[in-house]
């Protein structure tokens, strides 16, 4: 009997990709750990199941989100809420908050803030860049969207981490903290919706949620679910996408020098990076009735794990897929993957190209310095929880050296 592959080892984590790889040749549809999940790595296949609903449900991330051991989970709610069958009407007040004339309003206060931060580090020759920028930038976004006093913001980042960590069988070492940090969030977010239920019209999202709650149209527990997922999901994407750029930046100096020559190249590169080394790694669905995907046939009831960071590497999709092209050829999967929250991804997507338009302003060189990372455990995303970086401002004249470590 063959061994599963532990999605969550030490080793795995470090760098999934070539173990993506293996399941694509040899297990492409098949059972792993943690909890006998079935795993989806082949880009089709991947792509059917997230855009086949009717075979292939959001419920399933209830099912692993809310496990018996954990009890009520508004993340799981809120996702399900936003995914499900009934979805429409929140996908399109989530649009409407954090659609495209939203966030070009909004650019310029999250310029404001990346631009602060990054002169912040001008003085620094070494710094976390997780502590020093990329948690702060969509802390301090997140904070004015949703009315969240930034410290706050920065503290649930540990919080939004224990909910992404949630697995269907008892973590015995963390499971009395990760039950804290679901009703310490959940209690913190109720007292804060309280004050917006008697506060004064407002614009943006936040106004849209007051006038939500004093009209009726959504319960006190909808918004604690909604704002949940808002701060979790907001801090979940943004801080590894910030962090993975400057990884591959400080293994590639001939990319850095040219966006930094010519930063009309960043939208590519974050498109390319979605590809290459995404934070989101994998969406859950159940399997709502028996599905064949190449060759095996997974069962109804089952919780289906669409590896999207195993497709954005198929070699039956992507010539050189371990490579990173900026100009390629083949059009790349939608950011969402078909997923209706896309808003939440559009919004890191504009943090991420605002913060390294002001990175790239004001230092000429990134250089990952020697430590072994340790990686966060969570099923859907992936990221580092520090990233020590030695920095070069620009006009020093002085050249980093490059540590080619990015997977």
């Amino acid at each position: 009997m063959t061994r599963r592959i532990n999605l969550l080892s030490d080793e795995f984590r470090a760098n999934p990709y070539p173990g993506y790889a293996e399941l694509r040749r040899n297990r492409p549809v098949t059972q792993v750990e943690p909890a006998g999940l079935w795993a989806i790595s082949r880009y089709e296949d991947v792509a059917f199941v997230l855009n086949t609903p009717q075979s292939f449900s959001p419920e399933g991330l209830r099912t692993v989100w809310e496990p018996a051991w954990l009890g009520y989970n508004p993340l799981a709610h809120a996702t399900v809420m936003l995914e499900g069958a009934a979805a429409y009407p929140r996908q399109a007040w989530l649009k409407q908050a954090l659609g495209p004339s939203a966030l070009q309003q909004l650019e310029p206060r999250i310029r404001q803030f990346a631009n602060a931060l990054a002169d912040e580090l001008l003085p620094q020759k070494h710094t976390d860049f997780i502590a020093s920028f990329a948690l702060p930038l969509p802390a301090l976004v997140l904070g004015e969207l949703l009315g969240v006093d930034a410290a706050d913001c920065r503290q649930l980042k540990n919080g939004s981490d224990d909910f992404a960590c949630v697995l269907p069988k008892v973590p015995s070492d963390d499971a009395l903290r990760i039950r804290n940090t679901v009703t310490h969030l959940t209690q913190f977010l109720e007292q804060h919706l309280e004050q917006e239920r008697t506060a004064p019209p407002a614009e943006g999202l936040r106004g849209l949620l007051r006038a939500e709650l004093q009209a009726g149209t959504m319960s006190l527990r909808e918004g604690v679910e909604l704002w949940t997922f808002l701060l979790v999901t907001g801090l979940e994407t943004t801080v590894p996408l910030l962090a993975n750029a400057l990884l591959l930046l400080a293994g590639q100096p001939e990319l850095l020098a040219q966006l930094r020559a010519d930063r009309s190249l960043l939208p590519a590169f974050l498109e390319e990076l979605l590809r290459y080394d995404p934070p989101t790694h994998g969406i859950l669905r159940t399997a709502l009735e028996p599905v064949t995907l190449s060759g095996v046939t997974v069962p109804e009831g089952a919780v289906v794990l669409a590896l999207t960071a195993s497709a954005g590497r198929d070699e039956r999709h992507y010539a050189e897929p371990d490579r990173f092209i900026l100009h390629r050829e083949q059009p790349t999967p939608p950011v969402d993957w078909g997923h209706p929250t896309c808003p939440v991804a559009s919004l890191a997507n504009v943090q991420a190209r605002v913060g390294l338009e002001a990175l790239l302003a004001r230092f000429e060189g990134f250089a990952a310095l020697p430590a072994d990372l340790s990686w966060n455990k969570a099923l859907t995303v992936r990221g580092p929880h520090a990233l020590p970086l030695a920095l070069t401002p620009a006009g020093d004249g002085a050249t980093s050296s490059a540590w080619v470590g990015s997977p």
